[in-house]
């Protein structure tokens, strides 16, 4: 544990009763008084404060927007160029295979790209942005800043309670707020798949914001663990698990990223790692897909349950990368890899669960429907 990094909201993390794990590197809170189920459903019904500073924020700056959205492109297979300033969107770095190296957030701060990665990634992604782009485009990781998420249908309420203007803000906004007086970088976005926010604060305010935050009385402090069982009910990815260097965007569901001036016959078709593989497979299909899948009963199948067509088959025709208990589907969620033949939704499969067979029926994504603010 005495190698493990810390985010600037460790001793809070400790003064509220946090359960502390390592994940990604870092001593992390994974639950805390509430317990899981409780932080998973405090977070649907009103709003839930995460701590996910661990995560990598940089600033991609070039003479220009357009240089630096264009140098990114060649790196990600997105439409950057035309993100309208004050707009977010979701993309991912490939690799010469097709595989996704890591996902990520990006958004158009005017005269730069804000970009942010997963924790476990960060380093990779960051020298690999360096190697890449360098010294054309200058890549700076932002080290003095914290990051916090407020997810849950009461977000807006408690964040226009700091700056009003929070409330005008849509789905994938992005934004500069004033919290009692510190400048936040605020996105309307988030991991959960309800209406909320990720706030971007100066390292020697981030206690003081999220105490603010935590004053009011709709909101929770959420560890990791409600944070993986409220973005599995979303439907959302988890990188290393359900997408990773072996999984193409088109094999992870992943396609609606990729906008159509960057698919075939678009005015700027393919130049990024892997875009013969991906390019075809969007044209011709995969033959695998991330799907969502519910187990028949009361038993969560969880990752690495192998799948199989029949209860008698011997080859498997996938596998499970994420699943647990949705509290508020209120049964058993799981999402998983199926051969393309298999992965029509109504379709029942068979996963291998302690020595027997048990019956899983391929399901929409996601499981609870989404609460964005369009």
């Amino acid at each position: 544990m005495a190698d493990l990094k810390t985010t600037l909201l460790h001793n809070l993390h400790l003064s509220l009763g946090a359960k502390m794990v390592p994940f990604a590197g870092y001593d992390m809170p994974v639950q805390y008084a509430l317990d899981v189920m409780k932080e998973h459903q405090h977070t649907r019904e009103k709003a839930g404060l995460f701590d996910v500073s661990h995560m990598g924020q940089v600033v991609v700056r070039g003479d220009s927007y357009t240089q630096a959205a264009e140098a990114l492109e060649r790196l990600i297979p997105v439409d950057i160029l035309s993100l309208s300033e004050g707009r977010q969107r979701y993309g991912f770095f490939t690799n010469e295979a097709g595989g996704i190296e890591d996902d990520l957030m990006l958004a158009n701060r005017g005269d730069h790209v804000f970009v942010v990665v997963n924790a476990a990634c960060k380093e990779a992604d960051i020298g690999h942005m360096k190697s890449a782009l360098e010294p054309a485009v200058k890549v700076e990781e932002i080290t003095g800043r914290a990051l916090l998420a407020l997810q849950g249908p009461a977000s807006e309420a408690v964040l226009a309670a700091l700056d009003p203007r929070a409330a005008e803000m849509r789905f994938m906004d992005v934004a500069t707020l004033d919290l009692n007086g510190v400048e936040a970088w605020v996105s309307r976005s988030g991991y959960t798949g309800e209406d909320g926010y990720e706030i971007s604060v100066p390292s020697e305010a981030a206690e003081d914001i999220a105490k603010a935050l935590l004053a009011h009385e709709d909101v929770e402090p959420i560890g990791l663990g409600a944070r993986d069982s409220l973005r599995l009910e979303a439907g959302l990815c988890l990188y290393g698990h359900d997408i990773d260097t072996t999984t193409t965007p088109v094999e992870g569901a992943l396609t609606w990223a990729i906008q159509k001036v960057r698919r075939t016959g678009g005015v700027r078709e393919g130049g990024f790692p892997g875009a013969e593989t991906i390019l075809k497979q969007l044209d011709t299909g995969a033959p695998r897909k991330r799907v969502g899948l519910k187990p028949e009963g009361r038993a969560p199948m969880r990752e690495g349950v192998e799948l199989f067509a029949t209860e008698n088959a011997d080859v498997p025709i996938g596998q499970i990368t994420s699943g647990g208990f949705g509290p508020t589907a209120g049964h058993p969620v799981a999402m998983g890899y199926l051969a393309t033949a298999h992965s029509q939704i109504g379709t029942t499969v068979y996963g291998e669960l302690r020595g027997k067979r048990l019956p899983l029926t391929v399901a929409t994504l996601p499981f609870t429907p989404a609460n964005f603010k369009r």
